[in-house]
């Protein structure tokens, strides 16, 4: 829904009723102050990702596609405080960071107890937003040990131009950590040999030293 009022006062009244301030802006289109409900928000925030899913708002009876662009947070409460819609235009690619999920188990890790880790957990990419997806998949089943699945050995959907560096890492396979073998129940671990402790003999003591030697 538009709103009129803007300020710091509006925004309190605005969220005393249960809604959220927010702003829709986009190509050839002046900024416009909205209100969305807020229980509403929060419920959709909960199923879809925000960062590159297309939202549909209904504004004085018209329809606009738009992305999420920022969500402001309180910073103890964590409840929503503003948001910022940009509108989609039909043929107009944006940029949007795109979810990477893995799929598979590694053969480093199945044949050699190695450890699996993400490094990257989104792609930036530049896209349709009707052909967005919500996520991009790698499969890394057949990683080895001390190797790695970089970006350009992805497999990116078509339509997707990806802006990150092709040679980035997305995924690692580590060795496991070696492990410290422990006594075996029973047995008393071996004492450290103590050092021999090695000193100039004072005058007196190498006297007797020669005498019991002769």
């Amino acid at each position: 829904m538009a709103r009129s009022g803007t300020g710091k006062g509006a925004a309190r009244s605005l969220r005393r009723d249960g809604r959220v301030p927010a702003v829709i802006y986009g190509h050839a289109r002046e900024p416009l102050s909205l209100s969305v409900p807020a229980r509403d928000f929060d419920r959709l925030l909960e199923k879809v990702a925000a960062e590159n899913t297309v939202i549909e708002l209904h504004i004085d009876g018209t329809m606009a596609r738009t992305l999420i662009r920022e969500i402001q947070r309180h910073p103890v409460r964590r409840n929503v405080l503003h948001v910022d819609f940009q509108e989609l235009v039909a043929g107009e690619r944006v940029i949007v960071r795109i979810p990477i999920t893995l799929q598979g188990t590694p053969e480093g890790v199945r044949t050699s107890g190695g450890i699996l880790s993400q490094i990257m957990q989104e792609l930036e990419c530049r896209v349709d937003p009707l052909n967005m997806p919500s996520h991009i998949d790698v499969d890394v089943t057949n990683v080895t040990i001390g190797h790695s699945v970089h970006v350009n050995e992805m497999t990116i959907p078509e339509g997707v131009e990806v802006l990150d560096d092709p040679e980035a890492a997305v995924a690692i396979v580590a060795a496991p950590k070696a492990e410290v073998e422990a006594p075996a129940p029973g047995v008393e671990p071996e004492a450290a040999a103590e050092p021999e402790l090695i000193r100039k003999p004072k005058e007196g003591e190498e006297e007797e030293a020669e005498t019991e030697a002769t």
